[in-house]
């Protein structure tokens, strides 16, 4: 494989750390900012829609450029967006950096557009493989260790390190990569014609649908591993780097057997493996290993699921390629953005309702991980404190100690105010007084 797309890998391990690590540290960001998990969770739809509509057109204003620009310019702009984002005092700041990273995104599609036309078509399923690679080891490498980060020393050191990365990234491509990369760029031009054809059409909604399911819940995969099966802030960086590999395991099995099987049937072999995990995750309350195995099988067929798809579009029309290749990954974010505005409106708009994340959860599999959720909290055994308790910190100080024991086993920041504090007791207890 050309050495440029080893280096094209590592940028998108940069991207995806970025994009994806704030869906392991919503609660503590929520309680910096003072706003709810919910509404912290927009943070991805925010980048989505970025990434989904605004990507796109700056890879046609750019695709004139030299592809080497194009790479540099798109991890320059993605940094920025992560640094204000880390400097962000308030929640439309917050967004703001956002969206800027959607902006900074088009560099995938790009390197993807790189990918498909370095290598001959027999290998372009390894080559697009080995690119968004770097997209999958950052569920490995960057989802756990932000988490960690994040809950150990504050949200915004892995959100600052993530934007130091970026122009890091930035630096390399402005020093290691080819003046003259062999690449077309992208354009609008024959894209009505193009969006006429079936199979296009069939290939793209795909994507979206596909998408919608998965972010319902990766959107706050942190606080939905927490009502299955509550587990430490340690425990839970495991898990999300376990769930990495899977990602790393199925984007490479993706790879090699579009080469030896082809796109469709390697895409209908992960459909029907991703709809049996998900049939099986509301089996898995209360059991790690079961949730950890159903989890892990969900993250080989869903991550390795890009690599067909791109594949797929470019042999429609190797032409038109790089816009292709973007408008899947605008479907991509457009799930994405439906699939967290979903679960946000579903999860009850607090930091302390667990109740909502029935709901969240329940979205994906009709309500049938409804029950987990609310169980967590209705289960008087599984809390550090008894609703006696509660009650009486409700009328002191003392509500700041027993949300600190809260948070402690609900994976939840640490040190938010009394008011927090306060709303929280008061689900808890009153989930505790609803009558079975």
């Amino acid at each position: 494989m050309p050495g440029l797309l080893y280096l094209l890998a590592l940028c998108n391990l940069v991207i995806g750390t970025g994009a994806f690590v704030i869906g392991g540290i919503l609660a503590p960001i929520g309680a910096s900012l003072g706003v709810s998990v919910a509404a912290v969770g927009q943070a991805m739809t925010v980048y989505a829609v970025s990434t989904a509509v605004l990507a796109p057109m700056a890879l046609v204003l750019t695709g004139h450029w030299p592809r080497k620009r194009a790479l540099w310019f798109g991890m320059a702009v993605f940094g920025v967006g992560n640094l204000l984002c880390a400097l962000a005092a308030s929640l439309p700041w917050l967004l703001a950096g956002r969206a800027l990273m959607g902006v900074g995104a088009m560099f995938t599609p790009v390197a993807a557009g790189i990918a498909v036309a370095l290598v001959e078509p027999a290998r372009r399923g390894r080559a697009l493989s080995l690119v968004f690679l770097g997209v999958s080891l950052s569920y490995v490498i960057g989802l756990p260790l932000g988490a960690w980060f994040g809950f150990r020393f504050g949200w915004q050191w892995p959100v600052a390190i993530v934007g130091a990365a970026s122009l890091l990234s930035c630096a390399a491509l402005l020093v290691l990569a080819p003046a003259d990369i062999a690449a077309p760029g992208a354009s609008f031009k024959g894209l009505p014609q193009l969006l006429a054809q079936r199979a296009v059409l069939w290939a793209l909604s795909l994507t979206l649908l596909y998408f919608i399911a998965i972010f319902v819940v990766f959107s706050y995969i942190g606080p939905v591993l927490q009502a299955l099966q509550p587990m430490s802030n340690e425990r839970l960086s495991f898990t999300l780097m376990l769930f990495g590999v899977s990602g790393v395991v199925g984007t490479l099995v993706g790879g090699w057997a579009i080469d030896r099987f082809s796109a469709t049937r390697t895409l209908t072999l992960q459909l029907l493996v991703l709809g049996s995990m998900m049939a099986l995750v509301p089996l898995t309350q209360g059991s790690y290993a079961q949730l950890l195995a159903v989890f892990m099988v969900w993250g080989i067929a869903g991550f390795g699921m890009m690599t067909p798809q791109q594949s797929r579009l470019a042999v429609l029309a190797p032409a038109h390629a790089p816009i292709l290749l973007s408008l899947n990954t605008s479907m991509l974010y457009f799930g994405t953005a439906l699939g967290a505005a979903l679960g946000g409106g579903n999860s009850g708009g607090t930091m302390g309702g667990l109740g909502g994340l029935g709901g969240l959860i329940g979205a994906l599999t009709q309500g049938g991980l409804g029950n987990a959720a609310n169980s967590w909290v209705s289960r008087g055994q599984n809390l550090p404190v008894s609703p006696d308790q509660i009650t009486q910190a409700l009328g002191g100080s003392g509500a700041d100690s027993i949300l600190a024991q809260l948070a402690q086993q609900m994976g939840v920041a640490q040190g938010v105010g009394a008011r927090q504090a306060r709303q929280l007791c008061v689900e808890v207890l009153e989930a505790e007084r609803e009558p079975e």
